[in-house]
């Protein structure tokens, strides 16, 4: 354990779901540990900062409206003046708004694109103009990206696709640098927005191969993993955490 002891990580979206559990293991593999949040689930959010504490590393939990770049921004300038760096960065947060394509509006379809998309772009290209040699990016996409199994998830799907691209583009013009840059495409996963309990959960779990929801740590795992030095050859991979839902 504790191989990012030293390194200062700064996760999107930390009070809850994927999110908690990401904060929670970098904090215990050594990291230092900054997450933002909507400030709705401000119990949550604490809760999260004791774990951090209660690993014995120093952390912070900031308000920061997802869907405002200038807040994100202002919340990474807090962490750098803070810890000084930033070495690992992993844009968690996001937004799912499930309708028919006739009932969309073009709010909410640039809402999709300014959560989803432009908060990835604007987050990492603030981070990594303050990132050092070996620093790492992670983003929590969806395998929805590759497979739509149903009606109402095109807007999702759309932001989530475009981020193979973006991933992909920025681990180019990152490689010089020795900052790996990758996504991770979580399947359906057990989190209080999709909770394994749910009516619709059975026809989801029937359609992976391991015939059941993932587990948020299981995500973190992985996440852990790709922030740490063992990975350092792997770069603008999307990689696939879903139980063979999309085989």
């Amino acid at each position: 354990m504790e191989k990012l002891r030293g390194k200062v990580a700064f996760v999107t979206g930390g009070s809850r779901g994927i999110g908690a559990s990401i904060v929670k293991r970098l904090s215990e593999e050594g990291a230092d540990v900054v997450f933002t949040h909507s400030g709705k689930h401000q119990q949550k959010a604490n809760k999260v900062l004791e774990s951090i504490k209660a690993n014995g590393r120093r952390g912070e939990a900031l308000v920061a409206n997802k869907e405002d770049p200038a807040a994100i921004k202002k919340a990474l300038v807090a962490t750098i003046e803070r810890f000084k760096a930033i070495d690992i960065l992993v844009n968690n947060a996001g937004i799912y708004v499930h309708k028919t394509i006739e009932d969309y509006s073009f709010e909410e379809f640039d809402q999709m694109i300014n959560v989803n998309v432009k908060a990835v772009f604007v987050t990492s290209q603030f981070a990594a103009s303050h990132m050092k040699d070996g620093s790492r990016i992670i983003t929590i996409g969806s395998n929805m990206a590759d497979r739509v199994s149903g009606a109402g998830g095109r807007l999702y799907a759309m932001t989530k696709s475009a981020l193979i691209g973006l991933t992909k583009g920025i681990a180019r013009d990152l490689g010089p640098k020795n900052i790996t840059v990758n996504l991770v495409q979580p399947g359906p996963i057990d989190t209080d927005m999709n909770p394994a309990n749910s009516d619709f959960a059975p026809s989801l779990k029937s359609q992976t191969a391991l015939n059941r929801y993932g587990k948020t740590e299981e995500v973190a795992s992985l996440v852990a993993y790709l922030s740490s030095d063992e990975s350092q050859f792997i770069t603008g991979a999307s990689l696939t955490i879903d139980g063979g839902y999309n085989i």
